[in-house]
């Protein structure tokens, strides 16, 4: 158990390449197009867990919430391995503290950030050769469907969920990640890296999912473009001080409202009037308009 937090940490400091690299995969594959729709809506889920089991002998649970779809993916024998060459990562900063919320049109951002003696440290553990193939064939699923499937405005997902689950230590990763963003990076309308940035990953141990092979533990939600906001800009808080993106000498400050600033007009959310920023490590308080936000001043 003590293994998997560890190797849930460092995931988070590593960031998102092994996804990146089962996406990296499927581009290379080829992009599929057709003129007809092949799944409506109504049938996703299942035509999911059938072509898994059908093709794959992969058992997968599906389920769509709203406009969200919920892939359950679990692993009885376990996800990572011990590491024959373990992989070296810089620590800079430890992030204390990281959440945010959007209430009576003020975006709130709070963080205990604060730097640390940098030391090289070691990541000894991996994902197991069958884990990821296993994961590798889901992923093959889900773009075909998603790229084959019925995408009206007012009528289909526009977030996906996927829950890889080690049912056997009681550890998983979910990963988030919006419609449009997974389009443009499979057609290479985007890079690789600001997808990473975009697509929300987060890890867990839990023990209720030891044995769990039908997502009974989940707790399943539709997920509305302000909560993935929000996620983005934590997630992005993530990566710039764990993976680590930020020079040792970073004002934390400026780093973060470059983020929020930047996550903002990627997405042009303006459903907020106020942003306020709070440095819990230097009881600092930072308050722009959304003028001031989209037009970068205030730094």
């Amino acid at each position: 158990m003590t293994k998997l937090r560890q190797f849930s940490r460092n995931l988070a400091k590593n960031g998102l390449l092994f996804n990146l690299f089962i996406l990296s995969n499927l581009i290379l594959s080829g992009c599929t197009s057709s003129t007809q729709p092949t799944y409506p809506k109504e049938s996703i889920d299942q035509a999911i867990q059938d072509i898994c089991k059908k093709e794959y002998k992969t058992d997968v649970k599906v389920k769509l919430v709203g406009s969200t779809l919920w892939i359950y993916l679990p692993i009885p024998e376990g996800i990572v391995e011990k590491s024959n060459k373990p992989e070296k990562f810089i620590e800079r900063f430890v992030i204390e503290q990281n959440n945010n919320e959007l209430k009576d049109e003020i975006v709130s951002v709070n963080y205990l950030i604060k730097p640390v003696p940098e030391q090289e440290k070691l990541q000894d553990m991996k994902y197991s050769k069958a884990a990821f193939d296993r994961i590798n064939n889901v992923w093959k699923v889900l773009r075909r469907v998603i790229f084959s499937m019925e995408h009206l405005e007012q009528n289909s997902p526009k977030f996906f969920v996927t829950v890889t689950a080690d049912t056997k230590n009681g550890f998983l990763i979910k990963e988030i990640f919006y419609y449009p963003d997974f389009k443009k990076v499979s057609y290479e309308l985007m890079s690789w890296g600001e997808y990473q940035h975009r697509a929300i990953q987060e890890t867990e141990v839990s023990p209720k999912i030891i044995g769990d092979t039908q997502g009974l533990n989940l707790k399943y939600s539709d997920i509305s473009f302000e909560d993935f906001i929000l996620q983005q800009i934590q997630h992005r808080i993530r990566l710039k001080f764990q993976k680590p993106e930020a020079e040792k000498n970073a004002d934390i400050d400026k780093e973060i409202l470059k983020i929020i600033r930047y996550t903002l007009k990627a997405y042009g959310f303006k459903d907020f009037s106020t942003l306020e920023l709070n440095n819990l490590a230097t009881v600092r308080k930072i308050t722009l308009n959304q003028t001031a936000v989209f037009s970068g001043s205030g730094d």
